[in-house]
């Protein structure tokens, strides 16, 4: 593994052991320079209970690695949140930085209702 791999694995290790202590519902973030993924996990972590991606039929028209289709996918992911009966989660950026992408699909989801 390269040392920026290292660096983010380790950054969202921590992460996650602090959200697993409080109990939380996370909404977990995963980015490549062409898609990006999102879940909404259960506390336990054993349990996905909502899932959206750029791999999506109706998202995968048009560009996929930009900050609108991650927006795109913020929206989607809140709206299956809800009717998975969820409003609160924790946000996990999986250690990527919180701008862009991330950002875009976070700021979308507390659009579409999701509390974190």
């Amino acid at each position: 593994m390269s040392e920026k791999q290292d660096g983010r694995r380790r950054r969202a290790k921590s992460g996650r052991i602090r959200m697993k202590q409080l109990g939380a519902v996370r909404l977990c973030v995963h980015r490549t320079p062409r898609h990006i993924y999102a879940q909404v996990i259960s506390a336990e972590g054993d349990k996905v209970l909502a899932s959206a991606s750029t791999l999506d039929g109706t998202l995968r028209e048009g560009a996929t690695g930009n900050t609108d289709a991650a927006a795109s996918v913020g929206r989607l992911i809140a709206e299956r949140a809800k009717a998975a009966g969820v409003s609160r989660v924790a946000f996990d950026r999986s250690g990527f930085r919180y701008h862009g992408r991330v950002k875009a699909l976070a700021d979308a989801a507390r659009e579409g209702g999701l509390e974190f």
